[in-house]
């Protein structure tokens, strides 16, 4: 992983404070003091296309979507996170086509200059941000995207279908793999502490347009089969012509500074300072939480603290006291507590995980502060490290070599690839541990969550997705896998499945075209009260037709 050296940091600062207000870097040149991106080097445009990527990703993995796959649940303002209770206005992409349009700046002004290695380093960012996209939403403006500036005709684009652009983006990926093929000693006007992610290394850079190919591919494994297998054995088929991320030293991580709210952990207390801020509001969820236990996983310990006051149940009635660090209590105080709850009680010692959606989250387990977003002395809190602004294990973690050899498990499995789907398997968690810090543990833990098909590819893929969780989901809805099942205070009785469209972003600023793209949305039996088509369990092109995840 590339660290920012110190002379460095006053500028990338900068750049994290340009990444939040998601507008054309054209607009910059209104401020005096500010970069012009007509005349600007274009290596000052990449650290903020890489860390609006970045800080996505973490919005996304640690966020909401770490609710919808049950890492983590919140006990406070916790409907959108633990119930999935959304609508037309959430979620916009304005701020994945802001990141869009300062990548086409930086694209534009390498084509002018001809330097190869930024035009490779483009086309994989954006295909990164227009996967996410698709993924997110469905259909989406593609080909007609990013010309706004030619005029008020391109104010309207068109939506392109979901398939339309998974195939744009893995063309472009094949053209980053070449362009980043070179020596690197061949390559112009590289600025290495400006490419916050690879400090300006084309063979990394080279490897990570081929993991997120194989990405996109398994992506299609279940609706197109057989261009998905013919990606896959083209890229690992040859490893010399497609050099994947096999270790995690070459994951593709940023690191944050920690100096100003907008370059720090988001659930720090250093900015962050309220009673109730954020670290206090997200709790680890059971589902995982229960996993990580049966396993034994040394993970669960990196990112959790234990309870600090664990429950005893005892004879009598009447009886609430604490001694000895362990409150004790009677039957009678656990059924009057049921009863005014609905939740039940968790004895075990050291870690316990909030149950996803439950009306008392904030009074989950004999809670003694029932307000919301207090510290619960009888669940486990996030590990301490998440209170920083900045760490050693706070990045924004774009791409693993635990995934790409998770997906390469599933490839060997379907007969897509070489090697053992159960060396594969041995090698994501292997690398996973490592990127966590407990590697060495690593060889024992496969001993007891030994391979055992498909379920514990996905199962172990999920647990390493912790902070970055959007793509276990859309695992979870290629696969239907890990079943996970959602809890009584839920918007709907399954997983949500995708974005709506944002009204005021995406619908009113282009009726026909988002009309068109929400008329070619298949709703689930899940839809509910939403009054079209526009909804979080509706299925895009991907799912249609292949009964997943439900």
């Amino acid at each position: 992983m590339y660290k920012i050296k110190n002379n460095f940091i006053i500028l990338l600062t900068l750049v994290f404070a340009l990444v939040s207000s998601c507008v054309d870097l054209d607009e910059i040149n209104v401020n005096p003091n500010g970069v012009d991106p007509e005349t600007a080097d274009l290596n000052l445009l990449l650290p903020t296309i890489e860390t609006g990527v970045g800080q996505t990703v973490v919005s996304l993995g640690f966020g909401n979507v770490a609710g919808v796959m049950q890492h983590t649940q919140k006990d406070g303002w916790s409907s959108g996170h633990n119930d999935y209770d959304w609508d037309n206005q959430d979620h916009s992409w304005a701020g994945y086509y802001g990141i869009l349009r300062n990548n086409d700046e930086f694209y534009q002004k390498a084509l002018d200059g001809d330097f190869k290695f930024h035009q490779g380093v483009a086309l994989v960012m954006e295909a990164y941000t227009f996967g996410l996209i698709t993924d997110l939403w469905g259909d989406a403006p593609y080909t007609e995207a990013l010309q706004g500036e030619d005029g008020p005709d391109n104010f309207k684009p068109a939506y392109d279908n979901q398939q339309t652009i998974y195939m744009g983006i893995l063309a472009d990926l094949e053209t980053a793999n070449t362009l980043l093929s070179q020596d690197q000693g061949s390559y112009l006007n590289i600025e290495p502490s400006q490419d916050v992610i690879y400090g300006g290394d084309a063979s990394k850079w080279r490897k990570f347009a081929n993991s997120l190919a194989l990405r996109y591919y398994m992506r299609l494994s279940v609706k197109d089969p057989s261009t998905a297998e013919a990606g896959i054995r083209r890229i690992t088929s040859n490893a010399v012509t497609y050099p994947l991320i096999l270790d995690a030293s070459e994951d593709a991580t940023i690191n944050y500074i920690g100096a100003s709210p907008a370059d720090s952990w988001p659930s720090n207390t250093v900015f962050d300072t309220s009673p109730s801020g954020s670290y206090m509001r997200i709790k680890m969820c059971g589902t995982l939480v229960e996993v990580l236990k049966d396993l034994d996983d040394p993970r669960l310990a990196v990112w959790a603290n234990k309870i600090e006051t664990p429950l005893e149940l005892v004879g009598g009635s009447g009886i609430d006291f604490i001694a000895n660090g362990t409150r004790f209590i009677s039957q009678d105080i656990v059924d009057d507590y049921q009863t005014a709850w609905g939740v039940g009680i968790d004895y075990d010692p050291e870690w316990v995980g909030i149950p996803p959606s439950v009306f008392a989250a904030s009074q989950y387990n004999l809670n003694p502060n029932l307000d919301q977003g207090v510290f619960n002395p009888h669940a486990s809190q996030l590990n301490y490290m998440y209170k920083a602004s900045a760490g050693s294990l706070l990045l924004m973690r774009i791409m693993s070599a635990a995934e790409v050899h998770f997906i390469l498990s599933e490839a060997a499995l379907n007969g897509w690839g070489p090697g053992s789907p159960e060396g594969h398997y041995a090698a994501g968690i292997q690398q996973s541990m490592n990127a966590w810090g407990v590697g060495d543990a690593a060889g024992d833990y496969t001993a007891g969550a030994p391979y055992s098909g498909l379920e514990s590819i996905i199962e172990q893929k999920w647990i390493a997705s912790w902070s970055a969780a959007a793509e276990s989901w859309f695992d979870y809805r290629r696969t239907g896998l890990p079943d996970l099942q959602t809890g009584e205070s839920a918007k709907r009785e399954a997983l949500p499945l995708r974005f709506y469209y944002h009204f005021d972003s995406e619908i009113s600023l282009n009726p026909e075209n988002s009309a068109a793209a929400i008329e070619k949305l298949e709703p689930t039996e899940f839809k509910g009260s939403d009054v079209s088509n526009n909804s979080a369990w509706s299925k895009s092109w991907l799912l249609q037709g292949t009964g997943l995840p439900y």
